[in-house]
């Protein structure tokens, strides 16, 4: 999956491009029996939850259950956009607090990280105003959630049902399992996520893989490690032979205790519904075609990205939720609809089986 993007128009072309609005007929198109499969998801993802209290008496979430590492900084906005680009929360110069937690993407908190899986960020910005999503109204956050594949597996509802099945069958057979993957027409997709680049988390490009609100119009969004050094260590891949069970973490730590990351936050606008599918979220939007646009720049200071009492906090309260947020940056897309019932399901299990509460913090001073 080529994700490159070259020979971007200059900023004259992308502003005189046919953008689609968000609320154009044909944007978004709920599929038959989609709310039946959204909630046999909801409890296969509890499935998996119960499995994995069962082995570590205690309750992680359905997804994204092992922390590499949790960092706080800053999210500035550039005041210089094109008039396009000046939408929702990025229609003016700004920075906002921000905290933000690495993850592995499968829902075992034990996972080696030599065993290349994708990768997860997300990332709470604070300070955030204007007209909230009815799940966040009372909490003034933006919550953004990005994996290092560019494309989702789960690509909407009927298939995550499916292959969540499969996973919870034959995930601890891989050839059992890839048997049934390779008699389905997304086989290369469904494949994929156990060849991805295992490197450094920091030098890692994360991925929306989903479509949103982008105040008028529709994007998917990414963020780009930018700095040097950031960029110099992709080239550094796990050894399986020689590298610790827990040498992603270990990698993480050492680099945000010497250096300053950089990110950039880009969005890739819709223009084509034929070529740009919201609603399946399996096939790339090509960069070629759809080119990736800055707006904004993450800024984490050095800091140990392995605090204890921060992971924690993290992992037994806070939930990060795409529809915690503004209305102008609404989920789109079945699988985001997915995501608005099994998120506060996944969570309400978490808690009630580790006897914690959920905290909705509203500023960076109420984490750790």
């Amino acid at each position: 999956m080529d994700i490159s993007n070259k020979g971007v128009d200059d900023e004259a072309k992308l502003a005189d491009r046919p953008y689609i609005r968000w609320d154009a007929e044909g944007v978004e198109k709920i599929p038959e029996n989609e709310e039946e499969d959204i909630k046999a998801v909801a409890e296969m993802i509890n499935t998996i939850q119960k499995a994995q209290w069962n082995n570590h008496r205690h309750c992680y979430s359905g997804t994204h259950a092992r922390t590499q590492g949790v960092v706080k900084g800053k999210l500035v906005v550039h005041d210089d956009l094109p008039k396009h680009l000046k939408q929702s929360m990025f229609d003016h110069g700004a920075e906002y607090p921000v905290v933000c937690r690495y993850s592995s993407e499968p829902g075992d908190p034990g996972l080696d990280d030599r065993i290349p899986q994708p990768r997860g960020f997300a990332m709470k910005v604070f300070n955030v105003t204007g007209d909230f999503l009815p799940s966040g109204a009372g909490i003034p956050t933006q919550d953004i959630e990005f994996n290092s594949t560019p494309a989702l597996d789960l690509a909407d509802a009927k298939t995550t049902r499916e292959i969540i099945d499969l996973r919870i069958n034959y995930g601890s057979n891989q050839p059992e399992l890839y048997k049934r993957l390779e008699a389905r027409p997304d086989t290369a997709l469904q494949k994929y996520r156990d060849t991805v680049r295992n490197t450094h988390l920091e030098s890692t490009r994360q991925y929306s893989q989903t479509a949103y609100r982008f105040g008028a119009y529709v994007a998917k969004y990414c963020l780009v490690p930018s700095s040097a050094t950031q960029r110099a260590l992709y080239d550094e891949t796990v050894k399986p032979d020689t590298h610790t069970p827990d040498i992603l973490s270990k990698w993480l730590q050492n680099f945000h205790r010497d250096h300053d990351a950089t990110y950039l936050l880009q969005f890739q606008l819709l223009e084509n519904l034929d070529d740009q599918p919201v609603e399946y979220a399996g096939k790339v939007w090509d960069p070629e075609k759809y080119p990736w646009q800055t707006v904004a720049t993450l800024e984490v200071p050095k800091q140990d990205s392995f605090d204890y009492e921060m992971k924690n906090f993290w992992e037994d309260h806070i939930r990060v939720d795409p529809w915690h947020g503004l209305e102008t940056l609404r989920p789109l897309g079945g699988p985001n609809r997915l995501r608005r019932v099994v998120y506060p399901v996944s969570s309400g299990l978490r808690r009630k089986m580790n006897a914690r509460e959920e905290v909705n913090v509203k500023t960076l001073a109420e984490v750790p």
